[in-house]
């Protein structure tokens, strides 16, 4: 085992030599090892394995003051600063809802965590990141200039592991189980259409599509008309940030992956492309877009007691759901027209 991590470890070396700005994610693809597995090998080296007390650890977030929340999929980077704000846990979901950070984490499928130092002088950057069972990175912390270092460092000892080793046990890699492969029966469609028209919050919409075990996309191909769900050209994604930017009017972009959902509200304004990417670098939020990787995109429409909620919704070529955009709203408030309008005007 020993010898094999040297191996991993100074093969991590090698080809930092030849691609020395290569992101430790794709490193990790090329090596084809997890992130996690990879980023064990600097342990004791500007790396801290942390004690996975995941509850206790979150709940130390605050005193960093302002960071940078980052959440990502494959496809999809979305990074927000602020502060980890009204930290709430429950053994389904742990919450942090605040007007600038504002996460969904589901920590039943974390495995590790580590305390993250790299760099020197003014390019030092610290982070707190959080992975998976299978060594994936579900969300990291970085630490702004204006975040509370000595906060960093009493987290780091205060959670200190005493397995400080260089390697990390990981899962295998299993892809999600397709909802069809567990049903007996065909679903009722007649049954799921009728119980999609007499929704009375967007959060059921989910637990619907479970309960009929159907997959997300399969339940928007089922959809009660064309005015509940369509499919859109793969370029409606850019056309709506692009009219939200020109427009101001702000948005809601979700962001998420098995183990986290990153949230931004508000506007969205200087989008530039690069390379692969469309991006978003506003002061207070950044996404990053691989375009090529969505497969389908969706308008997707869901009755709730305050009137119907427009989504776009968009997908990679495994169906997962890669990100999702709303208008700014709020329970108890009806969605902004200029929302409804945006969407119109950019559909087929």
């Amino acid at each position: 085992m020993e010898t094999q991590q040297i191996s991993l470890k100074e093969r991590w070396n090698a080809l930092q030599q030849t691609n020395p700005h290569l992101r430790i994610r794709n490193a990790a693809n090329e090596l084809g090892v997890s992130e996690a597995e990879l980023l064990a090998t600097r342990c004791g080296e500007g790396v801290t394995r942390l004690r996975p007390e995941f509850k206790e650890l979150l709940s130390q977030i605050e005193t960093l003051g302002y960071a940078n929340a980052i959440t990502r999929n494959d496809s999809i980077v979305h990074e927000r600063k602020g502060v980890y704000q009204n930290f709430t846990w429950s053994p389904h979901a742990a919450l942090f809802v605040g007007e600038d950070i504002d996460n969904r984490l589901f920590p039943s499928c974390w495995r590790s965590a580590f305390s993250v130092t790299e760099g020197e002088g003014e390019k030092i950057r610290r982070s707190i990141q959080l992975f998976d069972n299978q060594g994936t990175a579900v969300h990291k912390i970085y630490l702004t200039s204006q975040s509370d270092v000595a906060a960093f460092e009493k987290i780091t000892a205060d959670f200190k592991s005493e397995n400080q080793e260089q390697t990390e046990v990981v899962d295998a890699f299993k892809k999600p189980v397709h909802p069809a492969e567990t049903r007996d029966a065909e679903p009722d469609y007649e049954q799921f259409k009728q119980e999609w028209v007499d929704l009375k919050d967007t959060h059921n919409f989910f637990g619907m599509i479970n309960r009929h075990k159907l997959h997300r996309i399969e339940a928007l191909e089922n959809a009660p008309s064309t005015h509940f769900a369509k499919k859109e050209g793969n370029d409606i994604l850019r056309k709506a940030l692009l009219s939200a930017s020109q427009s101001e009017l702000p948005i809601m972009v979700f962001v998420g992956n098995r183990g986290a959902i990153g949230i931004h509200t508000g506007p969205v304004k200087k989008i530039v492309d690069h390379n692969e990417w469309l991006n978003v670098l506003d002061p207070e939020f950044n996404l990053h877009i691989k375009e090529q990787d969505i497969d389908q995109s969706w308008v997707v429409r869901k009755p709730t007691e305050d009137g119907e909620v427009t989504s776009i919704e968009c997908f990679d070529k495994d169906g997962e759901l890669i990100i999702t955009l709303f208008g700014k709203r709020k329970p108890g408030i009806p969605e902004m027209e200029e929302w409804r309008q945006l969407v119109a005007s950019i559909q087929n």
